[in-house]
């Protein structure tokens, strides 16, 4: 079974229940405290009372500075409202360190960005290095992968799609949500990987909700693929695409057509004031709820709740 961690200002703790136990360790960082797995299982069976979980102030568990690595539409219902037909060729960008923020922080839209976009992720957390030209099965995928994030990869799509530029729009500070839990799985829990559901409401609001099923490249595939020119470490971070449902979507086809017979300057401005009125982009005061759990609870990495506010 998964043993749960969350990381405050404190220290670590491991999460049993509704509460938490501190973990007797001096790991400061998480690849630090994934070589000191024996005092987080301890720290889950002592059978103390321990802390509400409620009173914690959760930080991400996955520290900085680390990789953030991410896939591009890598679920079907995603590529689908993206307007992509046919094979997808498997692609990855990163993302800056510093954009990771805990699960209850304030995500900030730049003065500059007015298209603010979500999207539910499962971050897989490196417990073992993956050196260039690794080959990773789905048998030893439990050999490089230590646990499991909420993560949301937060969009400026006005930066993205006019510059096509990834790793600018989401690597703004904030754009990260990481946590609340960091889920320690053993060899057994990987088999239940495609049992999990990834589900993302704004203001209550049910926007995502698949399963990893949907998936296109599974992670022993993603992390082959990313191995033949990345080298990854422990604690580094793998975002693996987001379902259908975010507020970007492709335009109908007749008018994609038109679009592209358009300058540059004029499509995009038609592309935006027709953007302009979906309602579905993130606004100040938005609170976005993201979870991501198996049915029967064997995993379950936290409730992340985060507002949406404006740069000062």
């Amino acid at each position: 079974m998964s043993t749960n961690v969350l990381r405050t200002a404190d220290g670590w703790w491991a999460v049993v229940g509704d509460h938490a136990v501190r973990v007797d360790t001096k790991a400061l960082t998480t690849d630090e405290l994934l070589l000191d797995r024996e005092a987080v299982k301890e720290a889950a069976r002592s059978g103390e009372a321990g802390t509400p979980v409620a009173d914690l102030a959760a930080l991400s568990p996955v520290t900085t500075p680390c990789r953030v690595v991410a896939q591009m539409v890598n679920y079907r219902s995603h590529a689908r409202d993206s307007g992509f037909t046919g094979d997808i060729p498997p692609a990855f960008f990163r993302k800056a360190s510093g954009s990771v923020s805990g699960p209850g922080d304030t995500i900030v839209r730049p003065s500059h960005v007015k298209f603010l976009d979500y999207e539910i992720e499962l971050g897989l957390v490196m417990g073992a290095r993956l050196p260039v030209g690794a080959v990773v099965t789905e048998s030893d995928l439990h050999e490089y992968v230590a646990g499991l994030v909420v993560t949301n990869d937060v969009s400026a799509r006005d930066v993205q799609l006019t510059k096509t530029q990834f790793y600018e729009s989401k690597s703004y500070p904030t754009f990260t949500p990481t946590g609340p839990h960091l889920a320690l799985l053993d060899p057994g829990d990987f088999a239940h990987l495609l049992d999990l559901r990834l589900k993302l409401s704004v203001n209550g609001d049910l926007r995502q909700d698949r399963t990893l099923a949907d998936m296109i490249v599974r992670p022993a595939q993603a992390l082959t693929l990313l191995a033949r020119f990345q080298t990854l470490d422990p604690g580094d971070l793998l975002l693996t695409g987001t379902p259908g449902g975010t507020a970007l979507k492709a335009p109908p086809k007749p008018v994609e057509k038109i679009g592209a017979l358009l300058p540059p300057a004029l499509k995009w401005k038609a592309f935006f004031k027709s953007q302009a009125k979906n309602p579905h982009y993130l606004n100040p005061g938005d609170v976005i709820t993201a979870t991501i759990a198996t049915p029967d609870g064997r995993i379950d990495l936290g409730e992340q709740r985060t507002p949406v506010a404006d740069a000062n």
